[in-house]
């Protein structure tokens, strides 16, 4: 049976990458984000970005599954709800939900205090922290029906560590907290969530990141993890007999891969605990 998966902005970046590598292992993949054609995204430098949905889908199919395009604000709940609608429609079922979609503020690597940032930064936790949480609303619905599935979040170490200011740590923190809190909820149905926190990743915007502050992301780059890694690690945690153990967790990518031996292309990623921090453990009480 084909294995149905959503992954949420994937026109490019990480979601785009993680949408491939679904594709690589024979996943049906829906694509969505906003971008019909490139412009609407900018790198640091104030470039436009390439990348478009549709091109997204096209990869997926060339690498071996089949990419369906869904054109989606993640930040409009009535696009959200018509988007599971569809997949429901079309495929009656869904095994993976990749939350990935964020919003980038053009200010986000600069290093500068919040309040000299525009207040626009902020949005990250509408289209990134909260979008999140209604992705994941209707992927429960159709999963505990089913009796199987994936929530996956794509987080980072700025979980923990100040990373890029407080309205992109709290929202990466926040993912963290909806793995945690989702497990509990979902216990006992078949499904599992976890967030995962990725290494630096090879995308466009890190390409131009590297140049536009060598000294900050010089070293960082050149053990990247292509986003095609993260995919398969969670197909892998899906997978795996410890995937009820794993449910709930914060996942550290290049640590998880190397226990159920997944590698980013043949090569091992390290992790950076030591570096930038820990995930927080999962706390057995519970408060109703």
């Amino acid at each position: 049976m084909t294995k149905i998966a959503l992954v949420t902005g994937a026109s490019r970046g990480a979601g785009r990458g993680i949408a491939r590598g679904l594709g690589e292992l024979g996943y049906t993949v829906y694509v969505t984000g906003r971008t019909i054609q490139p412009g609407n995204a900018t790198g640091w430098d104030g470039s436009v970005l390439p990348g478009t949905v549709a091109e997204t889908a096209a990869e997926v199919t060339k690498a071996g599954g089949k990419g369906i395009a869904v054109v989606c604000d993640h930040g409009d709940d009535a696009q959200v709800a018509a988007l599971f609608d569809q997949i429901m429609r079309e495929q009656g079922r869904l095994d993976i939900l990749v939350n990935n979609a964020t919003y980038i503020h053009h200010q986000l690597i600069e290093k500068k205090p919040f309040w000299e940032k525009e207040v626009e930064a902020v949005g990250i936790l509408d289209v990134g922290l909260r979008s999140a949480y209604v992705a994941s609303w209707h992927a429960a619905k159709i999963m505990t029906k089913q009796g199987s599935g994936i929530i996956a979040f794509g987080s980072s170490f700025g979980g923990s560590c100040y990373m890029h200011g407080p309205a992109y740590g709290a929202q990466k923190a926040g993912l963290d907290k909806f793995a945690h809190d989702m497990e509990h909820d979902l216990r006992g149905t078949g499904v599992v969530t976890v967030s995962i926190w990725m290494g630096p990743l090879i995308t466009e915007r890190s390409a131009i990141a590297s140049q536009t502050n060598p000294e900050q992301y010089e070293a960082f780059i050149k053990t990247a993890e292509n986003p095609e890694f993260t995919a398969h690690i969670i197909d892998a945690i899906d997978k795996s007999a410890q995937r009820d153990e794993l449910s709930g967790q914060t996942l550290i990518a290049a640590e998880i891969a190397q226990t159920l031996g997944v590698t980013d292309r043949g090569a091992t990623r390290p992790s950076y605990r030591e570096m930038l921090g820990s995930p927080h453990p999962k706390n057995p009480a519970a408060v109703y």
